[in-house]
């Protein structure tokens, strides 16, 4: 591969956001495994998180708006957090006996940066100039929404007639994200 082939390799962001997600696939195999433990798993997720530095450092050019650029560093940043977060939060619940101001405490470990990508979503929205890409963002959060209430609503229904059992529901922010990309990925492929 050339030199400049590598550089748009190395660059692009599609391809550090799919190492992201492969490397996430890995360590959830390997924890559902049990080949790692939890401590090593978490640590394991920060680190993946570093993968997505690049989508932090990249400015606003002929792809992404300045909007756009602010946005991925406020995410990806909100997203460190969230992991480091729930890291910390679920080691010292496992390894301590707590009290409940304790408890607390290390639950808002996690949820602080949950704001941080919430705000992030409506600052994007409000700095966003281009109304098209503006509108395919907040299709892609419909969407994503939609998906979220859809099983939510489900398991639920799934859960009180005691086919499935209950989960905790800090799993709307992964599912949704998720959601998120896989809806602006559509849009792409479509061409929408």
């Amino acid at each position: 591969m050339s030199g400049t082939g590598r550089l748009w390799l190395l660059k692009s962001p599609g391809r550090w956001v799919t190492l992201y997600f492969l490397s996430i696939a890995v360590i959830a195999a390997l924890k559902l495994s049990g080949a790692i433990a939890s401590p090593v798993g978490f640590i394991l997720l920060a680190a993946a998180t570093f993968l997505l530095f690049p989508l932090a450092r990249r400015g606003a050019d002929g792809c992404t708006s300045q909007a756009m650029a602010a946005y991925n560093r406020r995410i990806v940043f909100s997203s460190f957090g969230y992991v480091l977060g729930l890291g910390i939060a679920i080691t010292l619940w496992n390894r301590y006996e707590l009290s409940d101001p304790a408890v607390f405490a290390i639950s808002l470990l996690p949820t602080l940066p949950t704001f941080g990508i919430i705000w992030a979503m409506g600052r994007y929205l409000a700095e966003e100039q281009d109304e098209y890409l503006r509108h395919r963002t907040i299709m892609a959060a419909l969407v994503a929404l939609g998906i979220v209430l859809a099983i939510g609503i489900f398991w639920g229904f799934l859960e009180m007639f005691e086919l499935v059992p209950h989960i905790w529901a800090w799993w709307v922010l992964p599912v949704w994200a998720i959601g998120l990309g896989l809806a602006q990925l559509w849009q792409k492929v479509r061409g929408a």
